[in-house]
């Protein structure tokens, strides 16, 4: 019956003292997971939403490219056609919009007024084209007085063809500026309602080049071009070389200087880096040849868009894709990249916590019996000040009662030596007792006897 208490109270100390030892330990780790989740990025999703104006740059396009490639890696890309670059980025500021990227041409807006988005890129020139009718001029300002369009509303197109117009004093009356889609404003200048239009897009588009084929239609060469591009920097300068629409046609029928904003892709600054990379790898699938204005490799890059260059972009251009994503798929290279990171707990603090619990469980085992040896050391500091027989037989209970109560003490059979070594020591220090119990008895005889005589 003894030997199921004492077996019963061995647990519940052994239970006791783990869970001393366990509870800081598991709270510590804890605590730095939790500090470790708190700056892990969450998996990237499995959805984008992109806006992409209808009538700009060729933006259509490239956003059906876009689709494809991401869906390789399973992502899906929702496009949502808007009215233009304003609109997009409009949508890109409205946290409920539920928009993550854009296509948008670049010198639109200013920073400030587009609060938290940031640029992965310039992808392409989109030249500003000017088809008029009529006698050949020189430059925008010779187009005061006529009916122009300059694009839709909320458009890249309208945002840039106002900005030459006001720089050059036209775009008050008797200039007739008229806002139509691309389409109608072609048909009425074929028609001869209009009498030029402003369009922004790419240089290897059908329409522009079956534009510059019409009898009676002709295009503007900027020839104060290197004027603009330093005035505003978003813009660069380009000859369109005579013949290169079509060479047996001889169309165009001479060089042509052009200006050129940028298409670029912009993000919410909260985009997942994960996405932001997919993303720029794609754009250099798409944007990486050779095109009628642009060199092989010149785009993606880092270009004056208006707009921040996000941290993940600046890195793409600097040092190329992730290396963990040059050898493995979309997914696999996320997971790693996230379990890398919960390796730094593991490390600074799962580790030397495993050294440390059982050393603490195995300092809470013994200092049961550690503190009865400051006991033992009592007893053998006041032998050595030659105490008498009364004083060492109370030693000698003391020593007893301790080695009673340390073979009370619930002990697992692992950490057991440290019982069998007190006991070791207390039977040292009482054999110094009975040496000295020894020495003191005949004193006493022979004290008693001359008592007697």
């Amino acid at each position: 019956m003894k030997t199921d208490t004492f077996k019963a109270q061995l647990r519940r100390t052994l239970r006791r003292d783990l869970w001393l030892a366990l509870g800081p330990a598991l709270a510590l780790i804890g605590i730095a997971f939790a500090v470790t989740f708190y700056f892990i990025k969450p998996a990237p999703p499995k959805t984008l939403v992109i806006a992409t104006p209808q009538d700009e740059g060729g933006f259509r396009y490239f956003a059906r490219k876009y689709q494809e490639i991401l869906a390789r890696d399973g992502i899906t890309l929702e496009i949502r056609p808007t009215r233009g670059s304003l609109t997009s980025i409009e949508l890109l500021t409205q946290q409920d919009s539920g928009v993550d990227v854009a296509f948008v041409q670049s010198g639109i807006v200013t920073e400030d007024k587009a609060p938290g988005v940031v640029s992965l890129g310039s992808l392409s020139y989109v030249p500003l084209w000017v088809f008029y009718r009529g006698e050949p001029i020189e430059d925008v300002r010779d187009l005061k007085g006529r009916r122009i369009s300059v694009g839709p509303e909320e458009s890249g197109t309208r945002s840039l063809a106002m900005t030459m117009l006001e720089a050059n004093g036209v775009h008050q009356a008797p200039t007739e500026l008229v806002t139509l889609g691309r389409e109608e404003s072609l048909e009425q200048l074929k028609q001869g309602k209009l009498d030029a239009v402003f369009l922004v897009s790419t240089a290897d588009s059908p329409a522009i080049r079956k534009l510059a084929a019409v009898p009676g239609i002709h295009m503007l060469s900027f020839t104060r071009g290197e004027a603009y591009v330093r005035r505003y920097t978003y813009l660069s300068r380009h000859v369109l070389p005579r013949g290169v629409f079509d060479l047996a046609a001889d169309i165009p029928a001479s060089d042509v200087t052009l200006i050129a904003p940028t298409a670029n892709l912009v993000a919410r600054d909260t985009l997942h880096p994960a996405l932001a990379y997919l993303l720029l790898r794609a754009a250099s699938e798409v944007h990486g040849k050779a095109g009628m204005l642009d060199k092989t490799g010149e785009f993606p890059a880092a270009l004056e868009a208006g707009f921040p260059m996000s941290s993940e972009a600046r890195r793409y251009y600097e040092s190329g894709v992730p290396l963990l994503q040059r050898y493995l798929p979309f997914w696999a290279a996320n997971l790693v990249d996230r379990l890398w990171v919960m390796l730094v707990p593991i490390i600074a603090v799962v580790v030397p916590l495993g050294r440390a619990v059982p050393a603490l469980f195995l300092w809470r085992v013994r200092s049961r019996i550690f503190r009865w040896y400051a006991r033992l050391k009592e007893v053998e500091l006041q032998l050595d000040e030659n105490p008498g027989r009364e004083a060492l037989e109370d030693m000698q209970r003391r020593l007893d009662e301790a080695e009673r109560e340390v073979n009370r003490i619930p002990m697992p059979l692992s950490y057991s030596e440290n019982l069998y070594y007190f006991r070791e020591h207390i039977d040292v220090v009482r054999r110094r007792i009975a040496r000295r119990l020894s020495e003191v008895s005949p004193m006493h005889r022979e004290a008693g006897a001359q008592a007697t005589a």
